[in-house]
């Protein structure tokens, strides 16, 4: 597994602890220092069957001020996936990859339902 996040996030935090919690061992990584590519978020997105705007991190500060709630209206796939490989803050977290599975966000219901 493969447990991305921003270590300040408390969403993160919590879904980090679930996974310790409950025995499961992955491999962290910050997404900030390490951002995810336009490869993996590609790869991601048709795994995860989710709308590519599922992807964004709407609540975050650098969505909102670069007003991409209207811009992401009028781009392409291609033009989203830069965008998302320009700055883990845009990126919805925390992620989890877990073979073909992909979780975004922690819903502890869904992460229980999933992977145990």
């Amino acid at each position: 597994m493969l447990f991305i996040e921003y270590p300040k996030c408390t969403t993160c935090k919590k879904a980090k602890k679930w996974l310790n919690d409950n025995g499961f061992s992955y491999t962290d990584r910050h997404i900030v220092e390490d951002n995810p590519t336009v490869e993996e978020i590609k790869e991601w997105h048709q795994k995860s069957g989710l709308e590519l705007k599922k992807f964004f991190n709407t609540s975050g500060m650098l969505y909102k001020s670069m007003n991409l709630k209207d811009k992401l209206l009028t781009m392409s796939d291609e033009e989203k996936y830069e965008l998302l490989a320009s700055n883990g803050m845009l990126v919805k977290r925390p992620v989890l990859v877990d073979g073909d599975k992909i979780f975004l966000g922690f819903k502890t219901e869904k992460w229980e339902e999933e992977l145990k």
